[in-house]
């Protein structure tokens, strides 16, 4: 993923973010440090682009900036009704944007984002009507794409050649085992989410980041603690049903709490 620039970031990469702030008509100083001045332009011109508008210039925001198409981006109205679907503030929608999605939908080469779990693919072939020792002889031939244990990843796009690579041997199986887009939600929850299957699931994925977030609002509406957690902004339950037990070791209730308050600040401050 792309360098994130925030308040605090120095050099050419905010100097240059500056300049095309510059030349999209916002008054912004030119010297290479992001503060409070060069924020404000940012969250402005998310705002006139239809961006999330958090402040964050990532690879949506300078793609927008020079001019690129953002149709499939994650649009600012997206997380308003998500939160509206929800029944939580827009602030606590835009908290677990910004602290659990992985901040762009689409790779490089325009496919949704990936990780293909080879452990995932050892279980979901036998949920797919192979034998535990059929499961266990591919795994013997093909180490990286079927194990018992988890890892083998290249990451980035070359992730899809490992999916397709699993697809050779059991598609719908594949396709189950890699988790999608913004919000790394895997593929074998097609059916609780309401896919006809799980090249439907995928398909979807493909469409926006807009799609990804639907499944993942689903996700939560279809795990009743879970919702429970977040309507009470109980962050560590949250965290904890969301990323397991390691959800403390990576801050991950501490980041929600922060950029929820962030948020809400600004929009209170804002009204």
């Amino acid at each position: 993923m792309s360098e994130l620039l925030i308040i605090g970031s120095r050099g050419l990469a905010v100097r240059n973010l500056q300049a095309a702030l510059t030349l999209a008509g916002f008054a912004v100083a030119v010297d290479g440090d992001f503060g409070e001045q060069t924020e404000r332009a940012v969250v402005a011109f998310q705002r006139r682009a239809g961006l999330v508008d958090d402040g964050v210039a990532g690879p949506k925001t300078l793609a927008a900036l020079h001019g690129y198409d953002t149709s499939r981006y994650l649009k600012r109205q997206d997380l308003q009704q998500a939160a509206d679907r929800l029944g939580v503030p827009l602030a606590s929608v835009m908290a677990i944007n910004q602290v659990e999605s992985r901040g762009e939908g689409f790779a490089s080469n325009g496919r949704p984002v990936i990780l293909f779990e080879r452990h995932v693919m050892h279980a979901r072939l036998q949920t797919n009507g192979l034998s535990e020792a059929e499961a266990d002889a591919l795994a013997a031939k093909h180490p990286a794409l079927v194990n018992r244990k988890s890892g083998g990843y290249i990451g980035g796009t070359a992730e899809h050649q490992r999916l397709a690579q699993a697809q050779q041997i059991h598609a719908a199986a594949a396709l189950e085992s890699a988790s999608w887009g913004l919000f790394q939600i895997m593929g074998y929850h097609w059916q609780r989410l309401g896919y006809h299957d799980a090249q439907h699931f995928a398909d979807t994925m493909a469409l926006s980041e807009a799609a990804q977030l639907d499944a993942f609002v689903t996700y939560i509406e279809t795990d009743p603690a879970l919702h429970k957690a977040l309507k009470g902004r109980k962050w560590a339950e949250f965290a904890r049903r969301y990323n397991g037990p390691a959800y403390a070791r990576n801050l991950y209730d501490v980041k929600l709490a922060r950029a929820y308050a962030q948020f809400a600040g600004e929009q209170e401050r804002a009204a």
